[in-house]
């Protein structure tokens, strides 16, 4: 069996929110380890050490040691409860394994050959990666650190499925065994661009402004032209008007 990491816990008693506030104030995180039918066991792990090892893709993919005291226990993480406002670890939950007794766990999924494959290289096509991690059902030496897809012999519209990813000796996918085969990755034609509704609204906008003030010269120089026929009217009501005067 292939240990990773290790990892020191202290035992813990108090129960309830305010025993996991006040541990959490101290510097540690509360845990819980079950599995390999014994009892729930609540632990206490250093919070900067998880810290380092939460950022690990390996520490969710693989065994790790829970070592209290002088005793050692092969474990797995099944869950760990990130604070939503900070990075800081909340909780821990760990499952006990034995060697005889197969283990689910969510291995993830590395691609290769992207580049080369020929659907991308020569056909023009782009790359959808449609999962990033399985479950998987093996015992604990057969465990692998994450599953490998090659992409390189893919063709344009080409989609590869879980039954196509190859896995190690001892190891079955779960959603196959539930009679389940969910896309991975394809290959496909790139989405045409669409007109961006923002510049077709910016250019409606312009051409709304360009005509506003062409309108306002007409309507000008109407008014303009009406004021100008008064005023000639006005000069020719006044012509008789002084020629009655000098009779």
């Amino acid at each position: 069996m292939r240990i990773s990491f290790e990892l020191s816990a202290e035992p813990r008693d108090d129960q309830g929110k305010g025993a996991s506030r006040r541990l959490r104030h101290s510097g540690k995180v509360p845990a819980v380890m079950y599995g390999a039918h014994g009892a729930p066991r609540s632990l206490a792990l250093d919070h900067r050490r998880l810290l380092g090892l939460v950022a690990d893709e390996k520490f969710y993919s693989t065994i790790i040691s829970v070592n209290v005291g002088n005793e050692k226990q092969p474990a797995i993480v099944k869950d760990v409860q990130m604070h939503p406002a900070r990075n800081a670890v909340v909780h821990v939950d760990l499952q006990r394994i034995v060697e005889t007794e197969k283990i689910r766990l969510h291995l993830p999924i590395h691609f290769r050959g992207e580049a080369a494959a020929p659907g991308v290289k020569t056909q023009g096509g782009v790359v959808s990666h449609l999962m990033a991690d399985v479950e998987v059902s093996c015992l604990p030496k057969d465990l692998p650190e994450f599953l490998e897809v090659d992409m390189s012999h893919m063709n344009l519209n080409e989609t590869m499925r879980l039954g196509d990813v190859k896995v190690p000796s001892g190891v079955t996918l779960a959603a196959l065994a539930h009679g389940k085969n969910p896309p991975v990755v394809s290959v496909h034609s790139p989405r045409a661009a669409e007109p961006e509704p923002v510049a077709e609204a910016t250019a409606a906008t312009v051409a709304e402004g360009a005509a506003a003030p062409a309108e306002g010269a007409a309507a000008a120089g109407g008014d303009a032209k009406k004021a100008e026929a008064k005023k000639d009217e006005g000069k020719k009501e006044a012509a008789p008007k002084k020629e009655a005067g000098k009779k």
